[in-house]
């Protein structure tokens, strides 16, 4: 065997993962706050799931809450949810000492459902600012236009989306040779965090992957700008006070949405661009999309919606008067 072949099975030896699994570190600067951020975490995870199961419980139950506008708010729950599990009950285990390994296949398992899920909630968000479009401006033709059929056309069209736009990427890191360090400086499998250990030249990746998220964020949020000037100028029109109020009101719970959704996305992607950010900084501007926003769109929904509050009073009254209309009924006879 001559120089030339002993050095090219060194390069091709020197690709070989050194190891299957991964290490998460949490919160780099922060390991003396462990426990303080496993009950913050912890608290943050019951609010979540609370919050989004009630949402999916009360549209399922009540009857007033089965139309297309409540059929996308439980979607965009369901959503939430999911992405809340995909990321805080492994950072729990992190943050608690228990486990903070994660194997390959299951790093980049998680790093595609969390890409994905966010990717579907942009396009989402967009689907409902259709919705408000059509309730607003073309009201008398509602009925007709967003019907069953239209509904799951468009939540199909959003996880189908949501689903294929990260596939490349993902495929395509998971690839990569991982031979240097194992471990991630992140809480979780963030896709800029994984691929920065691989030992070969990452530029393109970061390249298409940062361009693909441009994709999958700024597409859907000019829609929604183009949308909500359309809605914006035809509501201008109208010359009574009372509907103009009426129709901003429709829209205000989705706009709240929309401002958090996409302005907290602006601030991630302004943060990967920041060199001199640190890495608790870099987990904090990245969490504004995985943490707070699936407690909040809840909280904005119930609220600030009056069915919502009437569906929640109504089933809440039910639960808590049932024990007593019972020891009544038991009394009497």
């Amino acid at each position: 065997m001559n120089q030339h072949d002993l050095r090219d099975r060194k390069m091709n030896d020197s690709k070989v993962p050194s190891f299957t699994e991964f290490e998460l570190v949490g919160f780099p600067g922060l390991l003396d706050y462990r426990m303080f951020l496993f009950f913050g975490f912890l608290i943050l995870l019951l609010i979540t799931v609370t919050a989004n199961l009630l949402i999916l419980f009360l549209v399922s139950l009540d009857h007033r809450l089965h139309t297309p506008m409540y059929f996308f708010l439980w979607n965009l729950s369901l959503l939430d949810l999911l992405m809340t599990t995909a990321i805080l009950p492994k950072l729990l285990a992190v943050l608690s000492g228990y486990d903070s390994t994660i194997t390959m296949t299951a790093c980049f398992g998680q790093m595609y459902f969390i890409i994905s899920v966010g990717t579907t909630e942009n396009c989402l968000v967009a689907a409902m600012a259709y919705d408000r479009y059509i309730a607003v401006v073309k009201p008398l033709h509602y009925n007709v236009i967003i019907n069953v059929k239209m509904c799951f056309i468009i939540l199909a069209t959003s996880w189908i989306l949501g689903l294929v736009i990260p596939a490349t990427s993902i495929i395509l890191a998971s690839n990569l040779p991982y031979c240097a360090s194992n471990k991630i400086m992140h809480c979780f499998c963030d896709y800029p965090a994984v691929i920065s250990l691989a030992c070969t030249d990452i530029t393109d990746h970061a390249t298409g992957a940062f361009g693909l998220g441009l994709l999958g964020n700024y597409l859907p949020m000019l829609y929604v700008l183009w949308t909500y000037v359309r809605i914006v100028l035809s509501v201008l029109k109208v010359k009574t006070t009372g509907s103009r109020a009426k129709a901003f009101s429709m829209c205000s719970s989705h706009v709240t949405v929309v401002l958090l959704y996409y302005v907290s996305a602006s601030v991630v992607y302004a943060g990967l661009k920041m060199n001199s950010l640190s890495y608790d900084g870099r987990i904090f501007v990245g969490g504004l999309n995985y943490f707070l926003i699936p407690m909040v769109n809840p909280m904005i929904y119930s609220l600030r919606n009056k069915k919502m509050k009437e569906a929640a009073r109504k089933y809440f009254n039910f639960v808590i008067s049932f024990p007593t209309n019972r020891k009544t009924s038991v009394g009497n006879s």
